[in-house]
C-alpha cells in the first residue's frame, strides 16, 4: 500500500506475525524516502488489537542501540521500550512504532562522540552543541505519516516528550491523553534525566 504523505510517499511490507514474551503483535515494516536525497527513511510499527478502536496506547520510539540492545544505564530508553510493550499488551491494544532516529537523531558514531564529552562534564545538550548538533535532531513526520497510513486517528500518547505530542498535532493527529512511560532512573542516568526535565520539558516525577 501507498499513501502519499506531504512530498513523500510510504511503502509498506505485508504485516507478519512476531510473538514476543509480552504476547503476540502484527509487525509491518515502512519506508519513505529521507528529505535532501539522503536515502530512505525505515521504521516497523508493532500492532496488538484492533488499533483504530476508540485511542489505543501509541509509543513512538527511537532506535538505541546501547540502551535497547546492550541494556546501557546511561539512559531510560531500553526501560521504555520495554514499559510501552507491556503496557500495551496489558491493555491487549497498541501500537508501536520503532524509528531509526538514534541518539536524538545524530546517529550511533556522533551519540558515542557526545557520550565522550558528557564523561568531561558536559551535559547531553552542551555535547550536542558541541558537534555542531541542535539538543534533539529528531522529525516525528515519518511516525505521523505511519499512524495516518494505518488510519489511526486519535491516538494516548505513550510519551514524557511533549514534542512528539506537538508533532502529533501539528500532522492532524488527535493526541486525547499523553500518557506517562516512566522507569525508575538508575543512578548513572540522573543527569541525563534531569537534563530532559530541566531543559528539555519532558515530564519527568520519579527524579
Amino acid at each position: 500500500m501507498q499513501q502519499s504523505w506531504r512530498t513523500a510517499t510510504i511503502r509498506r511490507t505485508p504485516f507478519t506475525c512476531l510473538p514476543t514474551r509480552w504476547g503476540i503483535f502484527r509487525m509491518a515494516g515502512f519506508e519513505r524516502p529521507a528529505s535532501g536525497g539522503r536515502g530512505l527513511e525505515t521504521a516497523v510499527a508493532l500492532i496488538m488489537g484492533d488499533p483504530m478502536r476508540n485511542a489505543p496506547l501509541v509509543r513512538i520510539h527511537s532506535q538505541c542501540f546501547t540502551g535497547d540492545v546492550l541494556g546501557s544505564r546511561r539512559c531510560d530508553c531500553g526501560d521504555q521500550l520495554e514499559l510501552a510493550m507491556r503496557s500495551i499488551a496489558g491493555e491487549e491494544r497498541g501500537l508501536l512504532i520503532y524509528e531509526q532516529q538514534e541518539g536524538r537523531g545524530i546517529g550511533l558514531m556522533a551519540k558515542l562522540k557526545a557520550y565522550s564529552l558528557q564523561d568531561e562534564g558536559l551535559d547531553t545538550i552542551a555535547a550536542n552543541h558541541a558537534l555542531g548538533f541542535a539538543a534533539d535532531c529528531r522529525d516525528f513526520s515519518f511516525p505521523a505519516a505511519i499512524l495516518t497510513d494505518l488510519g489511526v486517528s486519535r491516538v494516548r500518547l505513550l510519551s514524557n516528550n511533549p514534542d512528539k505530542t506537538a508533532a502529533l498535532v501539528r500532522a492532524g493527529i488527535d493526541v486525547v491523553e499523553q500518557v506517562a512511560c516512566e522507569a525508575v532512573p538508575s543512578a548513572h542516568a540522573l543527569a541525563y534525566m534531569r537534563t530532559k526535565k530541566e531543559r528539555m520539558g519532558h515530564v519527568l516525577t520519579l527524579l
